[in-house]
């Protein structure tokens, strides 16, 4: 079982080391010798967990991205009140960068960019779901207004928060800790009022 823990362990480590080194240097001009020596690991261990560079960021994108939809899910499964339930989901997204703004650099530079474009639309989807659900109960509950299209709906919140995320990496908005809870208040507030009935 330690020995289980210990792979796990390694592989974190080098993932945690991509995303450094990629939202420093860009992934196209890394390579990974960067990886491994930011890491601290020999150059092939990179190999033994991962086939590719590429393979590398795709594991960067595929975690980060389970880990967003299952917080998402939890926000659903909560049952709250339509308005609660956005503004949780805005506090997850937003507050990422507060705590990894490495990540949300790669997330936003690199991964956009990548061959994979494909697979990454189609786990969009997968978060706009909930998202659209959530939409969808605010509505039969009064709570929200009936007369718009909850799946528009849920690409508008997703844009949202994906354009304060780039806004923040391209260094175009401020970005310190109040100034991230007055974003995730703003777009609640300027989404849901325009939802209410």
């Amino acid at each position: 079982m330690s020995t289980d823990r210990s792979v796990s362990e390694k592989r974190q480590q080098i993932l945690e080391a991509a995303v450094r080194v990629f939202a420093r240097d860009g992934y196209h001009t890394s390579r990974v010798g960067d990886v491994a020596a930011e890491a601290g690991v020999a150059h092939g261990l990179v190999y033994h967990y991962f086939a590719s560079k590429s393979a590398l960021l795709e594991a960067v994108f595929t975690e980060t991205w389970q880990g967003l939809l299952e917080a998402i899910g939890r926000v659903e499964e909560s049952g709250g009140p339509a308005r609660e339930q956005l503004r949780q989901v805005a506090a997850i997204v937003l507050r990422t960068w507060r705590r990894d703004p490495d990540l949300i650099r790669v997330l936003v530079r690199e991964v956009a960019r990548s061959p994979q474009v494909q697979v990454q639309a189609d786990a969009i989807g997968e978060v706009l779901a909930p998202i659209q659900r959530i939409v969808e109960r605010g509505q039969a509950a009064d709570e929200l207004r009936g007369d718009l299209d909850p799946r528009l709906a849920s690409w508008i919140v997703w844009g949202a928060l994906e354009e304060l995320l780039t806004g923040w990496v391209l260094g175009r908005l401020p970005d310190g800790d109040e100034d991230v809870a007055a974003a995730e208040r703003t777009v609640t507030d300027l989404l849901a009022d325009g939802l209410v009935r």
